[in-house]
């Protein structure tokens, strides 16, 4: 979880104002080629998934039964059709856990003995006790995100409310006290489902390969994935769709490999990585996450987001996700962030934060940051494109950043300590960028912290090229103070940058 943003300064900085002149138009340069392609929404997923042959499961046997049977380093394939898994399966070192036949693997159990109870129906026994709580919720009055059974009518994934009188078609409640689910759709005719079971896939042991595998309707709690990767592993080509919390979880993952995995609609992040150290995440689609509710603006919710790790993030396609599109966040170290294309967030596009020894290049960053929930907005305050929050060492470069809440905002606030002392905002290069700023309030620029002051020389930009509505906007902030592109460049801010009107 994000530590809570720190509030904007209430007093801003007196500069004087430079004397106005329009800089020369010049003609634009060819926006910088990403170096890899981006996977597209038809390769990935199970259907680029290959071959399997080992030892088979069929659907009704258990899994962990025919894992347990075989030695370290087998194969076992799922047969096609669904396989419900009631026991996290643990492989054993450098097995192989796949499928060629699209095999469903679920968490979830059938819901029988419907009855009608006024205008709803309803069924018992089903639920666990009561539990407690965690994770942060968008609605945090009703506060009902962290709850972990999903229910599906006919494949359809209902919406949960916080009251009986709340339900209406589509929608479900969960009465933990009287061991009650209640709907406002009639079931009949339909299959109705419960998310049960916690994790389909997780072991410590090395060097396991998770390939071809549809893993849906997992009830991990916050911050738990339905599929854990672990040290040396390699997953490839499955669709993580429909769990509880996060789709996707690295954990302790050293030199893992994620690549070429369609991660969407997941209840809360569509991809986790935690303590894993030069693990590489590359060619997936990550898109439609977080739809239990879980807070956009600063929780752990969105697309991708990684804490106390390191590696490369490349060639994704980061869609429509409600929350941050990648996040990077407490403690990263040597993230490099660099080809991918992250479109349609309700939160930043990317956000390096209390992190060092970053790099974001030839990213395609669009249409990211205009959630309208608790605590977003539309200051440098709140984010961009591209967000950079009290960090050190961090290249931006050779990014097209257009068409979001702001370009790239840069951030220094009063964070505390962390594993290698106080969190600072230090050397910080913004350079060969194209940033489009044509719209609303969009703008590019740096804000502080009383407390959080930074030395001068610490934060450049140069050589970025700047797509303006009109050259007097004020488009760009330096610490509280406004600027127009001769403002900007006139503070010594991208001496050397060029900008344009349409």
């Amino acid at each position: 979880m994000a530590p809570s943003k720190t509030a904007a300064p209430t007093k801003k900085p007196t500069t004087s104002k430079p004397t106005e002149t329009e800089p020369a138009k010049t003609a634009p340069p060819a926006p910088p080629a990403p170096a890899e392609p981006v996977v597209g929404e038809t390769a990935a997923g199970p259907g680029v998934a290959g071959p399997c042959s080992g030892t088979v499961i069929k659907p009704g046997q258990n899994a962990q039964a025919v894992v347990n049977s075989q030695p370290a380093g087998a194969t076992v394939c799922f047969a096609s059709g669904v396989h419900r898994i009631s026991q996290t399966i643990r492989p054993k070192a450098n097995m192989t856990i796949a499928s060629s036949s699209r095999a469903v693997l679920t968490g979830s159990v059938p819901l029988t003995g419907w009855a009608k109870s006024g205008t709803r129906w309803v069924t018992r026994g089903a639920l666990p006790a009561a539990y407690g709580k965690s994770g942060q919720c968008e609605d945090n009055k009703a506060n009902i995100c962290h709850l972990r059974e999903q229910v599906f009518l006919g494949g359809t994934h209902l919406t949960r409310v916080a009251s009986l009188a709340a339900v209406k078609a589509g929608t479900f409640y969960a009465d933990y006290a009287a061991n009650a689910i209640y709907l406002g759709s009639n079931p009949a005719g339909q299959a109705a489902e419960m998310s049960k079971t916690a994790t389909a896939i997780e072991s410590n042991q090395p060097g396991v390969t998770v390939r071809g595998l549809t893993i849906e309707h997992f009830a991990s709690p916050a911050q738990a994935g339905a599929l854990v990767s672990g040290p040396g592993w390699t997953v490839k080509a499955n669709e993580v769709r429909w769990n509880k919390s996060v789709g996707l979880m690295l954990v302790k993952a050293n030199n893992g490999r994620v690549d070429r995995n369609l991660v969407h609609h997941n209840g809360q992040l569509g991809l986790g990585q935690y303590s894993s150290l030069k693990a590489n995440v590359t060619r997936n689609v990550i898109t439609h996450n977080n739809t239990d509710g879980f807070w956009i603006a600063d929780w752990e919710s969105g697309g991708m987001k990684s804490t106390r790790s390191s590696g490369t993030v490349s060639g994704n396609l980061i869609r429509s996700n409600k929350g941050v599109g990648m996040w990077a966040d407490v403690a990263d170290d040597g993230r490099v962030i660099s080809s991918n294309k992250i479109i349609g967030n309700a939160a930043d596009g990317i956000r390096y934060e209390i992190s060092r020894n970053g790099v974001i290049e030839n990213n395609t960053i669009t249409g990211n940051g205009f959630g309208t929930g608790r605590g977003s907005g539309t200051s440098l305050w709140d984010g961009g494109g591209i967000n950079v929050n009290t960090s050190v060492n961090v290249t931006i470069r050779n990014n097209t950043v257009s068409g979001n809440v702001n370009g790239v905002s840069i951030q220094s606030r009063t964070r505390g300590d962390g594993p290698w002392g106080r969190y600072l905002l230090r050397n910080v290069h913004v350079t060969g960028n194209t940033i489009g700023m044509t719209g609303g309030t969009q703008a590019t620029g740096m804000v502080q912290n009383s407390g959080a002051e930074v030395p001068a020389g610490q934060l450049t930009f140069s050589g970025n090229r700047y797509l303006l509505d009109k050259l007097a906007a004020q488009r760009f902030a330096k610490f509280g103070t406004k600027l127009t592109a001769t403002g900007w460049r006139s503070a010594g801010l991208d001496t050397a940058g060029t900008f344009h009107t349409s």
